[in-house]
């Protein structure tokens, strides 16, 4: 008997999302679900419309059409069940300088309905979490912007929320700083639902389970980390001979499935290999090419990265928008 998987409502769902700004149009009917636990990474260049979407999402902007539900509650007509239910670190976080960060997460903390009985114990816990009970005594206005994003990042979590919204939560950190809120963010995965936005495609490897590109207002990759890294390797040859009978060489062994020709300087070529099966043919292929004498300079097997993906989608989009327009047609005398 078949077992049938539970339906299980998206902690995240967005449908055909779209926010013009005037004649710019921000975000382009943009669609994407997030499971209750997931811990997802959302990418993209400046201007790709990330923070826009997080805003909607967070009820902070009006979409201009589409629908948008978190923690299953419409972000337009149900907005303050959704703020009752997500932690929202903004890019640049929002403080009352002259308070001290003890007081401020407490305000915080009755302003988000934390209740009395467990509040210095949420306020104890958010504060460790974040590292920044050393500063609890301190006023906002001198703290540093890293410790400024640890203050929003512990404010986001203080009532416990299903879904953090986290733009940027690394900026302005040191070294150890990042590696410290990025393992606390970690953590947090499982028992919260996860948006994380940022610029630092490592820190995506890191921490999250899945990636979403976005690139001039659209989705354009949503898939899991682990997808990528089981793409097809390529093994990357670089080799001293006449270009074509070497291709010819190359394209004749069984165990390879296609060759590319990558670039050509005077009698040196680089190819891009990929072989049957996803064997690795380095040191076979090395033993072949040495026989034939034709020296070789490099030999490496190439695997997919999310670099990889995320820069073939910003350039295929900067190809499109600079390939040439067709000639407008010469009117007739």
């Amino acid at each position: 008997m078949e077992t049938v998987e539970p339906m299980v409502t998206p902690a995240i769902n967005v449908h055909e999302l779209t926010k013009n700004y005037g004649p710019v149009l921000a975000v382009d009917q943009v669609s994407f679900e997030v499971r209750p636990g997931e811990l997802v990474g959302f990418l993209g260049p400046n201007g790709a419309g990330k923070s826009t979407t997080m805003r909607i999402l967070t009820t902070f902007l009006p979409a201009s059409s589409g629908y948008a539900w978190v923690a299953g509650f419409d972000v337009m007509y149900q907005s303050m069940e959704v703020r009752q239910r997500i932690g929202y670190l903004p890019e640049s976080v929002p403080l009352y300088p002259e308070m001290r960060v003890g007081e401020y997460l407490s305000y915080r903390a009755r302003l988000k309905g934390v209740e009395r009985t467990g509040r210095t114990a949420r306020l104890d816990y958010c504060m460790s979490k974040c590292r920044i009970k050393e500063v609890k005594n301190r006023l906002l206005g001198t703290l540093s912007k890293g410790y400024r994003q640890r203050v929003g990042l512990a404010d986001s979590l203080l009532a416990d929320p299903p879904v953090l919204i986290l733009d940027e939560p690394t900026s302005g950190l040191d070294p150890l700083q990042i590696r410290e809120t990025l393992n606390a963010i970690k953590e947090l995965g499982g028992q919260h639902t996860v948006l994380l936005s940022t610029h630092i495609l490592s820190e995506v490897d890191k921490v999250c389970e899945r990636v979403i590109i976005i690139n001039k207002g659209r989705i354009k990759f949503d898939g899991t980390l682990r997808s990528i890294t089981d793409r097809e390797p390529i093994l990357e040859v670089e080799v001293r001979g006449p270009l074509e009978i070497v291709t010819r060489f190359l394209q004749e062994q069984p165990e390879i499935a296609s060759v590319k020709v990558a670039s050509v300087s005077e009698d040196l070529t680089a190819f891009e290999i990929k072989t049957k099966d996803r064997k690795d043919l380095r040191e076979s292929l090395a033993v072949r090419l040495a026989a034939r004498q034709w020296p070789i300079r490099r030999l490496d097997l190439k695997r997919a990265s999310l670099e990889d993906v995320y820069t073939s989608v910003v350039r295929q989009d900067e190809q499109t928008v600079l390939a040439p327009s067709a000639p407008e047609p010469v009117p007739a005398a």
